[in-house]
């Protein structure tokens, strides 16, 4: 049974980090594509980060060069570096396989002075 458990979010200032978790069981994250997504308007997923499962990475416009997909095939988690974090970067984070249309609760970024 696929499981998906996203945890490392909370309150920072602008121009601070986070690193946020996606540990995963049930699947091997080095053999699926997996992605991080948060509510866009319309309350739409919008894929923030996606890495394929040769390692290839894809970033939404407005994060290029500040986040960064990762994943730890040992640890089958997925990881999501945010750096420089901006205001409208507040959302509620959710991890998961690409295309998979089922999702857990997610984590709460909220990025405020």
């Amino acid at each position: 049974q696929v499981q998906l458990v996203e945890s490392g979010g909370g309150l920072v200032q602008p121009g601070g980090s986070l690193r946020l978790s996606c540990a995963v069981s049930g699947i091997n994250v080095s053999s699926n594509p997996m992605g991080w997504y948060r509510l866009a308007p319309g309350n739409r997923r919008e894929l923030v980060a996606g890495i394929t499962s040769y390692g290839r990475t894809n970033y939404l416009d407005s994060v290029k060069g500040r986040f960064t997909i990762s994943r730890d095939n040992a640890k089958n988690t997925v990881y999501l570096q945010m750096t420089d974090l901006k205001p409208e970067d507040t959302a509620v984070y959710y991890c998961n396989i690409r295309y998979r249309d089922r999702w857990g609760q997610g984590t709460q970024v909220t990025v405020s002075s």
